[in-house]
């Protein structure tokens, strides 16, 4: 074919990590192709059209520090916002939206049709080519031969997909759209290892067949907060979820689906994701459970279709609707379709550097789901790492981009990939991350925006914005530290919300760490505070909630910021090339077999592999020293 298809960056599959990795490059300079099997699907929340969560949330809004697209578009589709674990301290705070599905596909379609530099490619990639070890293209069923200098692969589950309800079994990579059934073999004949995983989505409802009343209303919030750092207020009108519960009704009925679940007679084999479990998979689990949440969500603005979270399936559909039925406000239950199972493949991720290219083909990237994570936000923070990456190696730059464990939750997200592997399906939790206190959701314009500088992917004034709030907080915090508050002063004030009276002067800065005070509440007895918390023109209630914050635990922060700067003097050994590990006796056997099969970069992601153990590191250390 003669057609010129001559690109430096090849992006194959327009998912959360697709969109994200084509953005980033082609806005980095690199001219880049985004192919996919449907224009119509970009972006497409192939389950819950939410963004965000525990701990997801906190990477969106590290996507959008780096200058990613994820939090502008969920902030422009938002349709229900919420703050999750408020109760507790500010590290495990997580922004998450319920987002409306067509407007999401729509606003993401915009953004990358509009971006200088990229090109969006119907077809199916089929093939990748290589010359000399290196990727040189790929090419596509309809005989489109494509040649650039990366390739980064993000096809979700679409490789190989088969998608299962009882004992049906459809190939495809999502419900109606077929699978990519050569892709897989191409890059496995160059000794890349494959198998394979499973997901699952649950049953779609009609909302003119539900008895809202007998539900109970989950309302959203309005207040300042939002994913993106430069974002305006989020335009659309916010929407109600509802919950309720299963029962022992239902469960009879499930149950007598179990001889048919492709769970649990033979028919699916891989692993499905432990933090998500089928309805079917939470009954054998906990069998002694009455009954299980529901949530029943909505999907947009425009649509009476309702996704019914907690209620992920692959039984029979007849088996699905019949239990639905006994759950009083289900009673009378339309749907649009049943839940289903998806096996898919993906590749080995430890068979990857942390800049996400293969250990094995110079060029060939891997992002998202194909990696063996679950999640549209962990598979967006690998592709804009990609994008980045691949557009550095194009632009001949010699110095990666490379996240540290202590930077973000993409960090934490890549290394555990590259270092640990996958068994199931990977998804990100607050508990994963050591420095948690050190990655909040409030910071992550501080830790982040400097890379977006660098590499030329901050927009909006994005840059100018995030100065400007970080003088401001520096303002506040300088203050609070100087300010002298006089007891009698401030004791009615103290009285008044129960808070122990001053028996002397004290610095502003100590009063704000008592936990019933606030600075907003406190600057109203403050007369010069309040003038300067007023002064600030943009983004006041972030300012000054991310200056609390700042007040509040500078303790726990500052002991936090110390051990990670003690693990980062051993990330700045490196070892890679330096030992032949099947000859050093003196480290136990597993040792030596998962040290020669990571071949980890430094001595610190030697220490995170399992099955080495510290007298192993402690050995190199002293190999090292010899």
């Amino acid at each position: 074919m003669n057609c010129d298809f001559h690109y430096d960056v090849l992006v194959i599959g327009a998912g959360h990590a697709g969109c994200e990795a084509a953005s980033a490059a082609a806005r980095m300079g690199a001219r880049t192709c985004l192919i996919t099997m449907d224009m119509n699907k970009i972006a497409q929340m192939s389950c819950n059209p939410a963004i965000g969560g525990i701990a997801k949330g906190q990477i969106i809004r590290e996507i959008d520090a780096l200058g990613g697209g994820s939090g502008l578009v969920t902030d422009a589709t938002a349709i229900q916002f919420r703050m999750l674990n408020r109760s507790k301290g500010p590290a495990m705070w997580s922004p998450r939206a319920q987002c409306d599905r067509s407007r999401f596909i729509a606003e993401w379609r915009g953004r990358l049709e509009n971006t200088p530099n990229l090109h969006i490619w119907q077809d199916e990639a089929t093939e990748i080519l290589v010359e000399n070890g290196k990727i040189c293209g790929l090419r596509t069923v309809w005989g489109a031969e494509f040649r650039a200098r990366a390739v980064i692969v993000t096809a979700g589950t679409f490789l190989n997909g088969l998608m299962h309800i009882g004992r049906r079994q459809v190939k495809g990579g999502r419900c109606a759209e077929p699978a990519a059934t050569f892709l897989t073999e191409s890059i496995a004949s160059f000794g890349i290892r494959y198998s394979r995983m499973k997901t699952g989505t649950p049953v779609r409802i009609d909302a003119r067949s539900v008895h809202f009343d007998e539900m109970e209303v989950q309302k959203g919030e309005t207040d300042f907060h939002r994913f993106s750092y430069i974002s305006p207020e989020r335009p659309l009108p916010q929407l109600t979820c509802w919950t309720c519960n299963t029962n022992a009704e239902v469960h009879d009925i499930l149950r007598s689906g179990l001889p048919d679940s492709p769970l649990y007679n033979g028919q699916i084999h891989s692993i499905g994701p432990r933090y998500c479990p089928s309805i079917e998979t939470k009954l054998v689990t906990f069998p002694d459970r009455e009954q299980h949440p529901l949530f029943l969500e909505p999907e947009g603005l425009d649509t009476n279709e309702l996704y019914l979270n907690g209620f992920s399936s692959s039984l029979p559909m007849d088996i699905q609707i019949a239990a639905l039925r006994k759950i009083p406000c289900f009673r009378d239950i339309t749907v649009y379709r049943p839940g289903y199972a998806i096996e898919y493949d993906f590749f080995d991720p430890t068979q990857l550097k942390h800049t996400m290219e293969s250990k094995i083909l110079n060029g060939l990237y891997f992002a998202g789901q194909v990696n063996g994570t679950t999640g549209y936000e962990e598979a967006a923070g690998q592709g804009i790492v990609a994008g980045i990456n691949a557009a550095l190696k194009c632009s001949g730059s010699a110095q990666p981009f490379i996240l540290r464990r202590d930077e973000a939750y993409i960090g934490v997200l890549i290394d555990d990939l590259v270092t640990k592997g996958v068994d199931e399906p990977y998804r990100m939790f607050t508990s994963r991350a050591e420095y948690r206190i050190l990655l909040r959701q409030d910071n992550a314009d501080t830790r982040l925006t400097p890379y977006a500088e660098r590499f030329g992917l901050d927009e909006n004034n994005r840059c100018l914005r995030f100065k400007t709030k970080r003088e401001n907080i520096d303002k506040i915090i300088d203050y609070c530290r100087n300010f002298s508050v006089k007891a009698h002063r401030i004791n009615p004030y103290l009285e008044s919300i129960g808070s122990t009276p001053l028996r002397g002067g004290i610095k502003l800065y100590d009063l704000i760490n008592r936990p019933e005070i606030s600075l907003t509440s406190i600057a109203e007895e403050i007369h010069d505070f309040k003038n300067l918390m007023e002064s600030i023109k943009t983004d006041r209630c972030e300012t000054c909630e991310c200056a609390e914050i700042e007040i509040k635990y500078n303790g726990y922060i500052s002991r936090e910021r110390v051990l990670a700067d003690k693990m980062q003097r051993l990330e700045s050994i490196r070892i890679k090339g330096r030992f032949n590990y099947p000859d050093i006796t003196q480290l136990s056997t597993e040792a030596r077999q998962k040290l020669e099969h990571i071949q980890p970069e430094t001595l610190a992601q030697a220490s995170r592999i399992p099955g080495v153990s510290p007298s192993d590191i402690s050995v190199l250390l002293v190999l090292l020293g010899r």
